[in-house]
């Protein structure tokens, strides 16, 4: 993985926050938490957007577009349900930031779904509300497209 800078510096700070010593320690990205075959998985994506991104470099080529869709201005962490035995949490957050092309709001409430092994990340599914994301980006004439080159859903 490239040495790139972190372009959701508030996710990785509010997974750090969320999950902890659940996570490998010299871990501080969002890739860097991932493990190297992490499934990422969009339920609700609209349609023409990615379902599922499959291994950590399909994730690092996919959040830079995000980044250049989206600015998230705040997070806020809600709760955290952890497994009894460290391998899984449920994370509900939110997000207040805007659609860099329209202007529009994007204030987005998650639920994520996260399995853990050894310190990393190794299934995510991030659940949000697509008619957030279709509005936030109603400059676009097809908002699946626009998903599909880096919706802003990441977080």
């Amino acid at each position: 993985m490239s040495e790139s800078a972190d372009p959701f510096p508030g996710l990785s700070a509010l997974l750090r926050r969320a999950l902890g010593d659940l996570l490998a320690q010299d871990a501080r990205s969002l890739l860097e938490m991932c493990a190297d075959d992490i499934v990422f998985e969009f339920p609700f994506s609209p349609p023409g957007g990615p379902v599922t991104l499959k291994g950590k470099s399909a994730l690092e080529a996919y959040l830079p577009a995000v980044a250049t869709l989206i600015t998230i201005e705040t997070m806020s962490l809600g709760r955290v349900i952890v497994s009894d035995r460290g391998d899984a949490a449920v994370m509900e957050f939110s997000c207040k930031g805007y659609a860099n092309q329209t202007g529009a709001r994007y204030d987005q409430d998650y639920v994520s779904v996260l399995d853990l092994k050894d310190g990393l990340i190794t299934r995510y599914r991030d659940y949000w509300n697509p008619l957030v994301v279709l509005s936030a980006m109603s400059g676009a004439h097809d908002a699946g497209k626009a998903q599909s080159e880096g919706a802003p859903h990441a977080g």
